[in-house]
């Protein structure tokens, strides 16, 4: 596995977290879940109006092949053999102005990421492992899941806990370590851009 060094001292669940395609299947008690989506609904957001909504399975429960099933090709091939699956939304339509639309600002998918954020990090601290996907099937998802239209779809995310990659197709299986970051000179400039 690789290493990850970060260039200052943060908390170590941030470099531990990354994002595995190979899941072991195993079930997931509700209850871990739960503690996972909880730490998602305490994230920031724009005038608190938390706009975020997530529509979940976990493996073998009545609405796990729905969700498997509104993957594209390529994520369901691997993230079906994890042990939840979890779609976010956010609302597009309320900003904390008198109830008008949200469209503008577009802070909505801000802060559904900072929620998705919230959510992977707290299950690195459980002992999971999570996968953001943006090739979900979201010409289908409002009907199949009956979301109503004003919840825009971000993402789905995979969790379980890691599994064999000799399980990964070829092509996959040499990604199957956690990725370096830039040093973060390239990316945070003081004062003016450089």
């Amino acid at each position: 596995m690789n290493v990850r060094n970060p260039d200052h001292p943060v908390q170590g669940v941030f470099v531990d977290r990354w994002s595995p395609r190979a899941f072991d299947g195993s079930e997931m008690p509700e209850a871990d879940l739960k503690i996972i989506l909880e730490a998602a609904r305490w994230s920031p957001s724009a005038f608190n109006i938390q706009p975020w909504r997530f529509v979940y399975a976990l493996r073998g429960d009545a609405h796990w092949q729905t969700l498997v099933d509104l993957l594209n090709p390529f994520n369901l091939d691997w993230a079906q053999h994890s042990s939840a699956l979890v779609y976010l939304f956010s609302d597009t339509e309320v900003d904390g102005r008198n109830g008008k639309p949200n469209r503008a600002s577009g802070t909505h998918s801000f802060d559904a990421g900072s929620a998705w954020a919230h959510a992977a990090l707290q299950a690195t601290a459980l002992g999971y492992h999570t996968h953001a996907m943006a090739g979900i099937l979201k010409d289908e998802i409002h009907d199949r899941l009956g979301v109503p239209a004003r919840f825009k779809p971000e993402i789905a995310f995979s969790i379980g806990k890691r599994g064999d990659a000799s399980q990964l197709d070829e092509s996959l299986r040499e990604r199957e370590v956690p990725s370096t970051r830039l040093p973060l000179d390239k990316i945070a400039f003081a004062g003016t851009w450089s």
